[in-house]
């Protein structure tokens, strides 16, 4: 039981950071490219993550549908101390010029869906703001061709200019356009494979963050 504690900590950490941090990557958040949201229901992309130490990891994350102005993002990502995939959706809106987190929703192998919006919007009024367009803070390198195992794709280069992270996008890929990534500080991402028809794999009613702990016998996050 105290693995699966230490296991769900370890993502809930990870889901609890704006999709569009650069600095968590554990549960496959895209980085600061949030200008080229490109949501398209039932279309993502599958990727490869090479921390900084050399382990290798992968991810999926795709759109899974169209709600109340926004779209519903999964992510998927195995987690060995859990034994088999977790999966966690966000409702994603775009207010003015940032894009705001208006749900979130987890599940773990073989548990119920966990409704964990309100952390996450705890977790979004605590967060440094950060505006939707990262190519205002952001150098163009010009067009290059890149090949990754999912094709060849002619993609946009463009470097950060907050702290040298490299970026390859294309508007063939959905939902963040993302093909490459590199950077000093963080995870390298690549580009495995398109997904299509893509269907949300969390399934069953959500409980609270409140029932989720306690099943656990833990005692319920303050909030």
């Amino acid at each position: 039981m105290k693995i699966a504690v230490r296991a769900l900590l370890t993502v809930l950490m990870a889901i609890g950071f704006a999709p569009w941090s650069a600095a968590q990557m554990g549960m496959g958040r895209p980085p600061s490219i949030a200008g080229v949201f490109n949501p398209v229901v039932g279309s993502g992309a599958s990727y490869e993550m090479t921390r900084k130490n050399g382990e290798k990891s992968s991810f999926d994350m795709y759109v899974v549908d169209k709600e109340a102005g926004g779209y519903w993002i999964e992510y998927g990502m195995e987690v060995p101390q859990m034994h088999g995939t977790m999966y966690s959706k966000m409702l994603l809106v775009r207010q003015a010029d940032d894009i705001m987190i208006q749900r979130s929703i987890f599940q773990m192998p073989g548990r119920p869906p966990v409704d964990a919006s309100s952390m996450m919007q705890m977790r979004s009024m605590q967060d440094e703001k950060q505006k939707a367009d990262f190519r205002a803070n952001a150098e163009n390198l010009g067009s290059e061709s890149v090949t990754t195992p999912a094709g060849t794709f002619s993609c946009q280069h463009w470097r950060s200019k907050k702290d040298g992270s490299e970026y390859w996008i294309s508007d063939k890929v959905t939902p963040w356009q993302l093909v490459k990534t590199t950077g000093k500080d963080q995870n390298s991402i690549v580009l495995v494979r398109l997904i299509t028809n893509a269907k949300s794999h969390i399934t069953g009613t959500p409980v609270s963050m409140q029932e989720m702990m306690k099943g656990m016998g833990q005692q319920p996050p303050h909030q």
